[in-house]
């Protein structure tokens, strides 16, 4: 079988290869890995050890992120490495202030992982919540370097947990230890008799709660806002935006904040064309007056917007998932989003708690509306369910520092 995952890790670098030539994404996803050994060499101090953290995308380095800095609050003198999976996430974190370096993490082949672990010189390892590379851990494993998995989620038609998933049991033996979410993860991790695993919760509760304390203000929109009822939409899909552009129609007494998940000019202005009328944030710096509707087109944003919202949409939801309803939830605001939400524990309990409500039609994004406008209360409990969730930061690192 690892013949098999050989040519697949070889193949993808080909597939991507060929598709940066018209694909930005996989563009960046190549260039960036270009003479990576000789950029890792020339920006880190390869004599001395560090603490590894690994991303598949930006919504993981979010939800690792807690973690990161308190060991860097309370151990400074510990050096940092982050790598990524993805541009999306290297893109925007590069220059991470706390980092001693950030780098594009090489394909996962025998010769990458030995020659990146030698140059990283890891005390440990920490991975969030995805990423399972078969040669990274077991060359971990093998070097004894402790490997932790924080903010971890299973399911049952995951493929470790299937007839034919032998070999990538074997990569999950290779962990020394399991942080997951929920109860089910732990009985599917003990049913492949793995019993270093802690039922910690997600990092993520304890991220945007700590941000919804003291979030950035967005000045040009409280100012012109800071009174009116604001329905934010964010991460939006063009799926999503059609529906959005119906609600707006109706609402006229309310304003509205779109936050697309891609910002490239194609998108901006389909999201104009769909909205006449609708200003860019980059215009609006420029002194552009706006009447209701706002669309960001910079990253950054979203997670100050949230403060500033009466109901927020979390986008996603038509494609493959939905993005991060806790950002929004933290300022206690009820969540709307469409309904792929399944492999989402608190999408689930938020609805259970009638925080959130899931939609598919433009009649039931109305009807969600009319039901979220002047309930507080699911505010409320939304905000107090983010609270409840916070601590798995803490019990984490209680648990690694034994290895410092």
């Amino acid at each position: 079988m690892l013949w098999l995952y050989n040519i697949g890790i070889s193949f993808y670098g080909l597939i991507v290869s060929a598709f940066s030539i018209f694909n930005s994404k996989a563009k960046l996803f190549s260039q960036g890995r270009k003479n990576i050994f000789d950029h890792i060499e020339k920006t880190i101090d390869t004599t001395q050890r560090h603490i590894w953290f690994h991303f598949a995308s930006l919504g993981e380095f979010e939800q690792g992120r807690p973690v990161l800095e308190k060991i860097k609050e309370l151990h400074p003198q510990k050096r940092i490495v982050i790598t990524f999976f993805s541009p999306s996430g290297y893109e925007i974190r590069k220059n991470y202030a706390l980092a001693a370096g950030v780098f594009y993490l090489p394909l996962d082949t025998a010769g990458n992982a030995k020659r990146f672990i030698a140059l990283v010189n890891p005390e440990m390892a920490i991975f969030t919540k995805y990423e399972f590379w078969y040669h990274y851990f077991r060359t971990l494993n093998e070097q004894q370097i402790p490997l932790y998995l924080i903010s971890g989620i299973f399911r049952p038609d995951q493929i470790f947990f299937r007839w034919y998933g032998s070999f990538h049991r074997k990569i999950l033996s290779f962990a020394d230890h399991f942080f997951v979410q929920n109860r089910e993860s732990v009985d599917l991790l003990n049913s492949l008799k793995l019993e270093n695993v802690s039922l910690s919760g997600d990092t993520r509760f304890d991220r945007v709660a700590e941000n919804a304390l003291s979030p950035k203000k967005v000045t040009l929109v409280e100012n012109i806002w800071a009174k009116d009822k604001v329905f934010v939409a964010g991460s939006t899909w063009p799926s999503d935006e059609r529906l959005i552009a119906t609600l707006i129609q109706q609402q006229p007494d309310w304003k509205f904040i779109i936050a697309p998940h891609e910002i490239d000019e194609a998108h901006i202005q389909e999201i104009e064309k769909l909205i006449p009328g609708a200003v860019r944030y980059s215009n609006l710096l420029k002194g552009t007056n706006v009447t209701q509707t706002l669309i960001i087109d910079n990253i950054g944003l979203l997670s100050s917007l949230y403060q500033y919202a009466r109901i927020s949409y979390i986008g996603g939801g038509f494609g493959v998932g939905i993005h991060n309803t806790l950002e929004a939830a933290a300022f206690g605001t009820p969540v709307i989003f469409g309904p792929k939400y399944d492999k989402f524990q608190e999408a689930k309990d938020l609805i259970a708690l009638n925080a959130a409500k899931s939609i598919e039609t433009e009649n039931d994004l109305s009807a969600a509306f009319i039901h979220f406008k002047d309930n507080e209360e699911a505010g409320k409990t939304a905000a107090k369910y983010v609270n409840e969730k916070t601590g798995s930061t803490r019990q984490i690192l209680e648990f690694i520092e034994k290895e410092f």
